[in-house]
C-alpha cells in the first residue's frame, strides 16, 4: 500500500511570470520579487555611499549583485522555512550571548630566552669541565678541566633486541 503525503501541495511555487501576453523569460517566485526589490535599493544606496556615480554600468552591477544576493537568500527559504523564520533565526544567531575567551597571558616576548655565543656540542662530544674548589675559591678563577671528575652512576646493561 502506498501512502501519499501532501508535500506536493506545498512544493508548488507561487511564480509570477509577468504581465499577460508579455511574460518574462525567467521564473521568479513572489518571495524573490519581495526580497529582490528592497535588496536592489540597498545595493544602489551602498554604491552611492561608496562614491560611484549613477550610470549604466553601476546600475548593471547593482542588478547583478541583487540577483546574487537574492538567490542566496531565497536558497534558504522554502515552504517549511518561511522568510520570517529565517530572519528571526538570523537575528537570534547574531544576538545570542557568546563565550568570552579569557586572556591567559600577556604579550609574547623572547627576552627570557638565553642565547649562547657558541653552538652547543652533541652529548658524545662534550667534555666535562669542573671548577677547582681548592685554593682561591672566592676569586672567581676557574681551573678549567683541572680537578677530579665526579663518579658516574652505572647504567643498567642494555637488553638484547632493543
Amino acid at each position: 500500500m502506498r501512502i501519499r503525503t501532501d508535500d506536493e501541495v506545498y512544493r508548488v511555487d507561487a511564480v509570477w511570470l509577468g504581465p499577460p501576453k508579455a511574460t518574462f523569460p525567467w521564473r521568479a517566485r513572489y518571495v524573490a520579487w519581495l526580497i529582490g526589490i528592497p535588496v536592489f535599493l540597498v545595493v544602489l544606496t551602498i554604491e552611492r555611499w561608496a562614491g560611484w556615480s549613477f550610470g549604466f554600468f553601476s546600475t548593471a552591477w547593482a542588478f547583478v549583485a541583487t540577483i546574487v544576493i537574492t538567490r542566496l537568500i531565497t536558497a534558504k527559504i522554502s515552504h517549511e522555512r518561511p522568510l520570517g523564520a529565517v530572519i528571526a533565526m538570523a537575528g537570534r544567531e547574531l544576538n545570542t550571548p557568546r563565550e568570552k575567551p579569557a586572556g591567559t597571558g600577556g604579550a609574547v616576548s623572547a627576552s627570557r630566552i638565553r642565547v649562547r655565543a657558541e653552538r652547543p656540542l652533541p652529548k658524545h662530544k662534550r667534555r666535562r669541565q669542573y671548577r677547582h674548589h681548592g685554593y682561591g675559591q672566592g676569586t672567581g678563577v676557574t681551573a678549567g678541566a683541572q680537578g677530579a671528575p665526579r663518579a658516574r652512576r652505572s647504567r643498567p646493561a642494555a637488553r638484547a633486541g632493543r
